[in-house]
């Protein structure tokens, strides 16, 4: 009897827990100061929103209409596997979206009509001077065209995307020696440190690396790369003989 009560009890220790922290760490503005966003289908169906939402970026009000819901459970129960299987994980983050200590989230009880889901979003944030979370590109658009403000997290990728990605070139000036033996260190105009192997007797020398892979933590981008030798250089910018023979070939063949 003991053993049911605990586990009665655990899960409602830590509901009250969630809602305690939550709470206490509510922002200083107003309620009406916060702005409240409208969440549509493909923004609760987008695995990034849940750790966007986690880092405390989005600090206003979400709102999930009941039309949204409505649409993530019809897709749920189609005939599609993968939209099946999307549209689960979506209302899956409905209810995480509830737990993130740094946003309220409400579930708005709209009117299940034959409304379409992206104009009722459109009525809502238009009446209630708010926003809309999408990554619906078209909808983007309409609502661009009414004045309405989005939110889309394939921008927010697009504005934190690394400048270089492995098996692509640079210009590196090495300015010290790295921690590793023979590496040197630089760093990209935006200041993420370059580790280069081989390249510790070129420091205070600009040279061309090629990135070959890339470190992402909560403390910021390292990347690692390796010197682009002459003969690679030579290879890239010049063609083979062998291909210049075959041009010359071609260029006979269309002479005669």
């Amino acid at each position: 009897m003991e053993l049911i009560n605990l586990l009665i009890l655990v899960p409602i220790l830590l509901e009250t827990t969630v809602l305690t922290i939550k709470s206490a760490r509510k922002p200083l503005i107003g309620a009406k100061q916060r702005r409240k966003v409208y969440v549509d289908t493909s923004a609760l169906m987008d695995p990034r929103l849940l750790p966007v939402a986690g880092t405390g970026f989005i600090a206003d009000e979400i709102v999930v209409p009941r039309s949204v819901t409505n649409e993530l459970q019809l897709l749920a129960d189609g005939k599609d596997s993968e939209k099946r299987a999307r549209a689960r994980a979506g209302l899956d983050a409905v209810r995480e979206l509830e737990r993130v200590i740094y946003l309220d989230m409400t579930l708005l009880e709209d009117p299940l009509d034959h409304t379409p889901v992206d104009n009722r979003l459109l009525e809502l944030a238009k009446a209630n001077r708010g926003c809309i979370l999408t990554n619906d590109y078209n909808l983007q658009k309409v609502a661009e065209t009414e004045h309405v403000d989005v939110l889309n997290l394939n921008n927010l990728a697009l504005a934190l995307r690394n400048e270089y990605v492995p098996g692509e070139r640079a210009k590196v000036k090495i300015v010290a020696a790295g921690s590793g033996s023979h590496q040197g260190v630089g760093y990209l105009r935006d200041g993420t440190m370059v580790v280069v192997d081989e390249a510790e007797d070129k420091i205070g020398k600009e040279i061309e690396v090629e990135f070959v892979r890339l470190n992402q933590t909560a403390s910021g981008t390292m990347m690692f790369a390796k010197v682009v030798s002459a003969r690679r250089q030579a290879t890239k910018k010049t063609p083979s003989a062998e291909g210049s023979k075959r041009k010359v070939s071609r260029a006979k063949a269309r002479k005669n």
